[in-house]
């Protein structure tokens, strides 16, 4: 069960919030109004965990589909744009985003693979020893941590899990996770090769969760993980501890069936 700081979750605080703003139809409000009314009665939650709840409320934002709890209950808002928010408003708006259309996951698929680099193959080959797109190896380790490192899991909290973890400014990491001593690991993902400039990538995320998720002496390590590791990536990450590269390897058995005999 995911762990909760209050006695209600945050997704029920989140209600009492818009009962207490006392909204009208179209009345906008902002991301900072959320989070000061939050700050004020709720101190512990972290804002990030906020922001996450806020777009699961969204009935009109499609990143709320990274959020495996969401249901109907969580149709509350409907963005108006960055960072602003009215009342979801049934039969005025369009439907809520619940699962993806026909032709929705392609695409999804299709702009996640055309940020690999352009050296990186898109068409699989038979034999292939990689994953075919990111988002099945990501789909992998989230399940799988513990083949990386023992102990290694999922971070979860607040209903918010470490997968597509939001890290501001629209992006997100790849996989958040939990070290056995309660220690920040930050995962990126490369489905085929590992380039230098990921570092920076990584980086970046390292020093976000430093900043805006680590309580004080909790540390925070980075991982990239990919099929083949390039010498420039190598040599990008000597001598800093707290990057580990990984390369991972498929392997699939076949086995023939004996025929029935009648």
């Amino acid at each position: 069960m995911a762990r909760t700081i209050y006695e209600k979750p945050t997704r029920q605080l989140l209600k009492d919030m818009l009962a207490d703003m006392k909204l009208q139809p179209g009345q906008v409000f902002t991301t900072s109004r959320a989070l000061d009314w939050f700050r004020a009665k709720y101190p512990k939650l972290q804002p990030n965990s906020i922001r996450a709840h806020l777009v699961q409320a969204s009935t009109n934002d499609r990143s709320r589909l990274h959020h495996p709890s969401t249901n109907v209950s969580d149709d509350l808002l409907f963005k108006v744009d960055s960072g602003q928010y009215r009342l979801y408003e049934s039969g005025r708006d369009p439907a809520p985003i619940h699962e993806f259309m026909p032709g929705d996951v392609a695409r999804e698929e299709e702009l996640a693979q055309a940020e690999q680099d352009d050296a990186e193959s898109i068409d699989p080959v038979a034999g292939s020893s990689e994953f075919l797109l990111e988002r099945d190896l990501q789909r992998y380790l989230a399940e799988n941590l513990e083949c990386i490192e023992p102990g290694l899991k999922l971070y979860e909290a607040d209903g918010i899990r470490g997968l597509e973890f939001e890290a501001g400014n629209g992006r997100r990491i790849d996989i958040l996770a939990l070290d056995r001593s309660g220690d920040f690991v930050v995962l990126e993902l490369k489905v085929s090769k590992g380039y230098d400039r990921v570092v920076g990538q990584l980086l970046r995320y390292v020093n976000w969760i430093r900043q805006n998720l680590a309580e004080p002496g909790q540390k925070v390590r980075g991982m990239i993980v990919c099929r083949t590791m390039t010498e420039d990536l190598k040599l990008a990450c000597a001598g800093m501890p707290e990057l580990d590269l990984f390369e991972y390897q498929l392997s699939v058995t076949v086995a023939k069936v004996p025929p029935l005999k009648f």
